[in-house]
């Protein structure tokens, strides 16, 4: 276990101004979180009068129950991935760089006790999260990251915990980003540091506080998501902490988006979901005698955000931000000629990965290029794109790389990737997609779906092959040549554009082939901004998306399911399950 010291040297330590300590009584403590908001910091969706969920609703549910719990018993807190996501967080972090951040300034106004590092936020790169850091410090607010431990002296990046007193008790507040950043993101963007496991790491952390600063109430923070309980997913050690934990009264986890409470007499779990759906609530109720705790009662649950019911004063107090975000984001940027449906990636190929497949394949010295439908269902109409449009054809900020791999390892990456959405079936009344009628933990609402996620469906280009829907997995997919004509070789090395997010192992596609991607800046020969600003220059290039330029054969290549006899029937049917008759 680290030494007391070198964990003290990093942590925080706000208070708040109170009496000297707890009078015998009767008292009760709130926690209110949010967690994935990813930049729905407004409620406009900047084209159009559409209304949506955001901070101004979520500051309405925290003023109510402030008013009705009293200000001085509610902590608020932040589990991370706030800055990505939203064409808001894209232009503080990235057009406007002048103005402070709008994020710590809007943290301050809703009275953030502290915030937590997310995946996400780390993914905005090193200028990004320190400017974050620095902001919300100049505010009064810590940005937490325990597990983050600096690769030159071993101590931590970020702070590990805040001390907030409320009527005379000491409230300890410990604060954790996922650990599995490595599996997510390139080391670029994590340079100088490395994430440890949450477990034992956030025990020995909070044995170490409880013994320095002697807390009447601790409370974890950890962008990682609820999981099984089982310890094996690294970054889902929600339910592995609480069956653990010791002397933590409230933890709180975040990540998978899946709204989530679970209850015990001495721990409860908490995770809000996303996107300002719901506020999560905890609460302590408790009795003071000779200045200790006795007679603790924990409860749990989430407040629903109506996203009409907003706090007004804050949204004048913000608009000149969102002015300037609306602004850039109705920017015109070309012209699209054809409708860009994510969903139709799923039955084959379609015009909106064609164009993902032609842009990166742009990118020197790509022959092949692997990609996967970003959004599950969503729709690009034809006609004069705005800024706006770029981030429902891309919403992520992902770098491409291009990668070295053997022709045998595309062959088995293809492999992987096919058998992650599609069965091996002998007649078109079965389900050659694997999808299952099930409720979604997200809504509660009962619908068909994918078994997997569809961001790691890549399909290929540069390529012309089949998948064969009636053979077993590592026999489907059957590679007939290059775009454009040349014989594929097995055993010839080939550059692949991919996503920094596949690269660096997202969605274990690349692990399953066999590659180790702890060792891929071996294989990387070439690095490009975001595709999302690829995307940009190519239509400041072009001037528009045409089917027939994104659609070259010769570029892109050609592949189908086959035997169509087989195949095409089961995706129809497959497909109004999914999504409705059309």
């Amino acid at each position: 276990m680290r030494s007391i010291v070198s964990i003290l040297s990093a942590a925080a330590v706000i208070a708040a101004v109170s009496c000297s300590g707890p009078k015998d009584g009767d008292y009760s403590l709130t926690l209110l979180t949010t967690n994935d908001v990813h930049g729905t910091f407004f409620d406009s969706t900047y084209v159009g009068n559409n209304v949506k969920r955001s901070l101004y609703a979520v500051k309405y549910v925290v003023d109510s129950v402030r008013a009705a719990e009293g200000a001085e018993n509610v902590i608020l807190l932040d589990a991370g991935d706030i800055v990505q996501g939203d064409n808001a967080a894209y232009y503080f972090n990235y057009v406007d760089t002048i103005t402070p951040h709008v994020y710590p300034r809007m943290a301050k106004y809703m009275g953030y006790d502290a915030v937590v590092l997310g995946n996400h936020d780390i993914e905005a790169g090193h200028p990004v999260y320190d400017r974050l850091a620095r902001d919300l410090k100049a505010e009064g607010i810590p940005l937490l990251a325990g597990n983050a431990i600096r690769n030159d002296n071993g101590q931590r990046y970020f702070p590990i915990y805040t001390v907030l007193k409320r009527n005379g008790l000491k409230v300890a507040v410990l604060g954790y980003d996922n650990a599995n950043i490595a599996g997510w993101l390139p080391e670029r963007l994590w340079s100088g540091m490395k994430f440890e496991s949450l477990i034992p790491l956030v025990q020995d952390d909070v044995d170490a506080v409880i013994a320095k600063e002697k807390p009447h109430l601790v409370i974890v923070a950890v962008h990682s998501a609820t999981g099984e309980g089982d310890g094996k997913v690294l970054e889902s050690q929600g339910l592995d902490l609480m069956k653990t934990l010791h002397g933590v009264d409230l933890l709180v986890c975040s990540h998978d988006h899946r709204p989530k409470v679970v209850e015990s007499d001495s721990i409860c779990l908490i995770n809000s979901g996303s996107h300002s759906r719901f506020v999560g609530h905890g609460k302590i109720s408790f009795s003071v005698k000779n200045g200790k705790i006795i007679d603790k009662k924990l409860e749990a649950d989430l407040l629903p955000v109506e996203r009409s019911r907003i706090d007004t004063k804050m949204s004048q107090v913000f608009h000149d931000d969102f002015k300037a975000v609306k602004e850039f984001t109705i920017k015109k940027v070309g012209d699209l000629k054809v409708d860009l449906v994510t969903r139709d990636a799923y039955k084959g190929m379609s015009h909106y990965l064609n164009l993902i497949h032609t842009i990166s394949l742009s990118c020197s010295p790509a022959r092949i290029s692997f990609a996967a439908p970003l959004t599950f269902n969503g729709t690009v109409k034809a006609g004069t794109l705005v800024y706006n449009d770029l981030f429902t054809v891309y919403p992520f900020e992902n770098q491409v790389y291009v990668v070295n791999m053997t022709g045998t390892e595309v062959k088995d990456y293809l492999e992987v990737s096919y058998d992650n959405w599609i069965n091996t079936i002998s007649k078109p009344s079965e389900h050659v997609l694997k999808i299952v009628n099930r409720q979604d933990p997200r809504t509660g609402a009962e619908s068909w779906s994918f078994v997997g996620r569809s961001y790691n469906f890549d399909s290929a280009g540069g390529l012309v092959y089949t998948v064969d829907v009636t053979k077993p997995f590592g026999e489907r997919v059957g590679i007939e040549s290059l775009s454009g004509g040349e014989p594929f070789d097995p055993g010839k090395t080939y550059p692949v554009a991919m996503t920094s997010y596949r690269a660096s192992g997202g969605g274990g596609l690349m692990v399953k082939t066999g590659i180790d991607t702890g060792k891929i800046e071996e294989r990387v020969v070439e690095m490009y901004p975001e595709f999302r600003k690829l995307l940009y220059d190519y239509l400041m290039d072009k001037g528009s998306i045409d089917p027939a330029a994104i659609g070259d054969k010769k570029t892109i290549g050609e592949w189908r399911f086959v035997p169509e006899r087989i195949a095409g029937p089961a995706l129809e049917k497959d497909m109004d399950l999914l999504f409705g008759k059309r």
